[in-house]
């Protein structure tokens, strides 16, 4: 299945409550970040790191990896007196050409269902920020991935991504993945449930949450679980070390003050770094809500310039993750920047 989100939605969280789920069923999970590697083959020794891992004995992990890889000799090698399987590392050094990564890739990519086959259990695969894989070549990756994974009846994968655009165009048709497999889009957490969850939470830790503290919570970090979770954290610890048992709005507006402190010089390097049409743009996406940015009277109203201009300022903020679309409208990644934006830019 292929699990959609912008960023800080929580997909990563979810994958791994997920996986747990499933290991406590008995099936052997594995989880690989592409995001975190800076080459290819980088990827292919990580990915077949992540799966000889899964497996309980090492003398057999390594029998099947030796194995499976015929194309090259794979070096396996484990760090004395620690975890073996916690300090195992995998390379492929002889891999140079691109052939060599070709055909290494097909045998790495046949490895989960060889997992599957030698424990005889079910086997999940969750590969986070799957969109990466197109700093590697990606159609190649895409059509070596599709031909092995179609044919693994016992495996089951997740593809996650956090760049919605490029996940949706790797879905799309003329590409290996289309319609391999059911799409799930992470939307928000509705708000009233987590403004609820958030003052049970207060609650069940000793610390009272004022009625609707909770509610404010959300509206303040943008209904983002992650700025959410963030804001309500910080709140919590700020009330209990102040030796006190009750969390009110006024604690909320005095721990977030302390947190847009705290990131001063992180957003006004942004800040500089953005040209003059772009900070006016980030400043009416945060006061008209990511609303009607190329009508002519948000334009006069905010000295925006022309559409185009506009349209060209978006474009920038959007490739450099300042902001992100909603439907129709457009946010700020960052709550805080959006409150520091607010409150101390002109």
């Amino acid at each position: 299945m292929f699990l959609i989100s912008p960023r800080r939605y929580g997909k990563s969280s979810l994958i791994r409550r997920a996986l747990a789920a499933m290991a406590r069923r008995g099936a052997l999970t594995v989880e690989v970040t592409v995001s975190s590697f800076s080459s290819y083959v980088a990827f292919l020794e990580g990915y077949a790191r992540a799966l000889v891992a899964a497996e309980s004995r090492w003398d057999r992990a390594r029998a099947w990896l030796l194995e499976a890889i015929r194309s090259t000799r794979p070096e396996i090698r484990v760090a004395p007196q620690t975890d073996p399987l916690g300090s195992l590392t995998v390379s492929f050094p002889n891999v140079r050409s691109e052939r060599d990564i070709s055909r290494l890739a097909q045998e790495v990519f046949t490895l989960p269902a060889r997992l599957a086959e030698v424990r005889r259990r079910a086997v999940i695969v969750a590969l986070d920020e799957f969109q990466a894989i197109a700093a590697f070549d990606g159609g190649s990756v895409e059509h070596a991935m599709r031909a092995a994974v179609q044919h693994q009846r016992e495996v089951g994968y997740v593809f996650a991504g956090s760049e919605p655009s490029l996940m949706e165009r790797m879905i799309g048709p003329r590409r290996p993945f289309y319609k391999a497999g059911p799409v799930m889009r992470l939307d928000k957490i509705p708000p009233d449930e987590f403004a609820a969850f958030i003052e049970a939470r207060f609650n069940r830790s000793g610390i009272r949450a004022e009625p609707g503290l909770g509610a404010a919570v959300v509206e303040l970090a943008g209904n983002l679980p992650y700025d959410v979770q963030r804001l309500a954290h910080e709140t919590w610890d700020d009330v209990r070390a102040a030796g006190r048992r009750r969390a009110t709005l006024d604690d909320l507006h005095q721990s977030l003050i302390r947190l847009l402190a705290e990131q001063q010089t992180m957003f006004e390097a942004l800040w500089q770094h953005l040209t003059l049409a772009q900070r006016a743009v980030l400043r009416a996406v945060v006061l008209q809500e990511g609303r009607e940015l190329l009508s002519a009277d948000v334009r006069e109203r905010h000295r925006l310039g022309g559409a185009s201009s506009v349209q060209t300022a978006l474009a920038a903020l959007l490739r450099d993750d300042v902001i992100a679309r909603d439907g129709s409208r457009y946010t700020v990644v960052d709550s805080l920047l959006k409150e520091w934006v607010a409150r101390m830019t002109f």
